[in-house]
């Protein structure tokens, strides 16, 4: 099987991309043949064949001219196009598997991919919210608050709320590119749509042209030794430092728990606001052995988010290293902890329960011990688990 997988940047940048290279590679072990179509970039580690890509596009630079043309440029993209019909001719893919496409490659490239061949398979894993709402988070950037105002093709809302980064500008972009591909009706020419939760795929499902075409599909996580490991005295948060995170609110309910020991591993816009707190240890971003080591020997983790949060790596992989987790009750977070097994939940945003939650669990060492070895048992989709399901669609 021929798979051309496509997003927008082909070097690490996020979690799309660490997603492509890690299938991408599980499919060349297969025997299948990857090829990639996205963006130029210095730091590009994928490509294809042909070497087609289109120009980089960096909305935080760039020249004058350049900066006058992206707001048509992120609508429709006849580059997008012709690029990426040089590679389908020459690769002659029997699917096109999308990812982060918006705004860079444009929807265009559905309407190529789908004029090249009637037959060649087109799907989308949906990373954000991206096709039922413009700033892809539901979630208005202004008041903090999450939003469902654009859900069911309602765009207008975008521009009322100043939703993209509190611009006018923006917003009005983000509308016309949303409102523009509906029209067009570009999405009904993908035949499957993998949303990675039932939260997810329930959202998208409000947008009619979608529903049929969606299905749920957690993500996949590399499966870690089990080991067997003595606890420390410390509640764990890792992650971003941003009000979406709900990391405000952790540290409310932390500042009135002076008795317990809090470590929080990450960055973030909020970073500041850890200063000064006694009971809060910041020890910066970590990765590898140093972060394992860090989750595998806290109590318990905590995730406290208060955006739709989708299918949180973190919070698979905390009980993967045997740390039970008390996640905010919000998007997809409760279908990946079993509640009183191998963790716990509260209404997102709830200081005061999260406060509770938090002194009952520190205070029960015997239930976070049945938490943790619950975590052993807990099994969540490896890599070739995965592709297991997702080949049906492939095919």
């Amino acid at each position: 099987m021929k798979v051309l997988l496509i997003n927008k940047f082909l070097y690490p940048n996020g979690g799309s991309e660490t997603y492509i290279f890690k299938l991408g590679d599980y499919l060349k072990q297969q025997g299948h043949e990857v090829q990639y179509f996205g963006m130029e970039h210095e730091g590009r580690v994928v490509g294809n064949r042909v070497n087609a890509y289109t120009s980089d596009m960096d909305f935080r630079g760039g020249s004058k001219l350049s900066k006058l043309t992206y707001p048509i440029k992120t609508i429709y993209s006849s580059e997008a196009r012709k690029k990426l019909r040089l590679v389908l001719e020459d690769f002659q893919p029997d699917v096109c598997h999308l990812n982060n496409f918006n705004y860079q490659l444009t929807p265009s490239i559905i309407l190529e991919i789908r004029k090249w061949s009637k037959t060649c398979r087109i799907l989308y894993t949906a990373h954000d919210y991206q096709l039922i709402c413009p700033n892809h988070m539901c979630r208005n950037p202004g008041t903090n608050e999450n939003c469902e105002k654009c859900l069911g093709g309602h765009f207008l809302h975008c521009t009322k709320g100043k939703c993209i980064h509190g611009s006018f500008a923006k917003s009005v972009i983000g509308t016309l590119e949303a409102t523009f591909w509906k029209w067009k009706g570009v999405y009904q020419q993908i035949d499957t749509i993998i949303c990675c939760s039932n939260f997810m795929k329930s959202k998208l499902d409000t947008y009619k042209v979608l529903t049929d075409k969606t299905v749920a599909l957690h993500n996949f996580i590399d499966r870690v030794e089990w080991k067997d490991t003595q606890k420390k005295d410390y509640v764990l948060y890792f992650g971003r430092y941003s009000t979406e995170k709900g990391i405000e609110t952790l540290i409310r309910a932390a500042k009135e728990l002076p008795d317990i020991q809090f470590i929080f591993a990450g960055s973030g816009p909020l970073e500041q606001e850890l200063e000064g707190v006694s009971n809060i240890k910041n020890v910066g971003f970590q990765t590898g052995e140093a972060l394992e080591t860090l989750i595998r020997e806290a109590r318990f983790s905590v995730y406290p988010s208060e955006w739709y949060e989708n299918c949180p790596f973190s919070v698979m992989e905390s009980q993967m290293y045997g740390t039970p987790v008390l996640g905010a009750d919000i998007g997809g977070i409760p279908e990946l902890i079993r509640a009183g097994e191998t963790g716990e939940l509260f209404e997102s945003g709830n200081a005061a329960q999260l406060k509770q939650k938090i002194r009952a669990l520190w205070n029960d060492r015997q239930k976070l011990a049945a938490y943790s070895a619950n975590c052993a048992a807990l099994r969540f989709k490896d890599l070739e688990q995965y592709f297991a399901c997702l080949e049906q669609y492939y095919r």
